[in-house]
């Protein structure tokens, strides 16, 4: 079985609807990194010009690679990223291996037997 590294970073307000809709697309579990600091493409600043620092999520999911695209793209709509600028980013990586995740596998082996 192959896997996908998932890495969304995520305006903290919707960080729990994000990962609502992951799981209902297939994600089996997330690790969540709060208080990420970040900037997009124009800085924001305060009304008096002080730099003004957005708090991020950082979600990271293991995800088989069938499902993949389906979460990304839900990850997206939920998110709101292509919609709203500065609402965050999501990527893929391909994972070369993975351990602990024998009971994924086996969960997962069912899920996607149509697939295959």
């Amino acid at each position: 079985m192959r896997f996908k590294l998932i890495v969304a970073f995520v305006d903290e307000t919707c960080t729990d609807d994000v990962l609502d809709a992951a799981r209902k697309a297939g994600a089996t579990g997330a690790t969540v990194i709060n208080h990420a600091r970040g900037e997009g493409v124009v800085k924001q600043t305060t009304f008096m010009g002080l730099g003004l620092d957005i708090q991020r999520d950082v979600i990271l999911w293991l995800v088989e690679e069938h499902m993949s695209r389906e979460i990304l793209e839900t990850i997206c709509r939920i998110g709101q990223f292509d919609t709203n600028p500065g609402q965050g980013i999501a990527i893929q990586i391909d994972v070369e291996d993975a351990v602990g995740v024998a009971h994924q596998v086996e969960l997962l082996s069912k899920e996607i037997e149509d697939q295959i």
